[in-house]
């Protein structure tokens, strides 16, 4: 499961239920081209996507082991977090239509907060397009799901998201311990940004 950020902040009845309607309504084409949420439809791209330890080793909430059962289920439980106005899983479509990458976003609206997960295809991996597409991420979160807090991770060896989340302006805060689904634990580097330095760094 995602774990929510070492930072509290308080969110009014009011910010955390207009944050669960955004999320709700969300439409991912607004992220970009080949975007959509993610469905039933999608689950054999996903399992082909994240059969490939290059693109699944460094994420610590992924269903383990990659089946097309588990796969099935983590997809069910992500749209039913998305009617919760608790998160969303979105796919990139490439132009054949294949599943070439994806994104969990975990919101915790009475924290106004989220986090982000995620991964391409390893063919279009070190092309510069993983930088851009957290860039365009983290400021459709704060624009489109209005959150004021995004916490990220990233696994000890797993450099080139590392610089990748240090370019985008996000503050390392130590390291944290993230439990993955089967209960074991791994020690990962841990960043937060508010809406407010996003904002001050990249002007919305």
């Amino acid at each position: 499961m995602s774990t929510p950020p070492k930072t509290v902040l308080q969110a009014s009845e009011a910010e955390a239920e207009a944050i669960r309607e955004a999320v709700r309504q969300a439409d991912p084409a607004t992220l970009g081209p080949g975007r959509a949420l993610a469905e039933m439809k999608h689950v054999p791209g996903l399992v082909a996507l994240l059969a490939d330890e290059r693109v699944s080793g460094p994420i610590y909430d992924l269903p383990r082991p990659i089946t097309p059962d588990s796969v099935a289920r983590w997809v069910a439980e992500r749209q039913a977090e998305r009617l919760a106005g608790e998160g969303l899983l979105l796919v990139t479509l490439d132009e054949a239509g294949e599943v070439a990458g994806y994104s969990h976003i975990a919101v915790w609206p009475e924290r106004s907060s989220a986090e982000l997960a995620g991964a391409i295809r390893a063919d279009l991996q070190g092309h510069g397009q993983g930088g851009v597409g957290m860039a365009r991420s983290f400021a459709w979160i704060f624009e489109h799901l209005g959150v004021r807090l995004m916490c990220l991770t990233a696994a000890l060896d797993n450099i080139r998201a590392q610089k990748g989340i240090d370019a985008a302006g996000f503050r390392r805060m130590g390291e944290r311990e993230v439990v993955r689904p089967d209960g074991t634990t791994r020690a990962s580097v841990y960043w937060e940004l508010t809406r407010e330095a996003w904002v001050k760094r990249h002007r919305l």
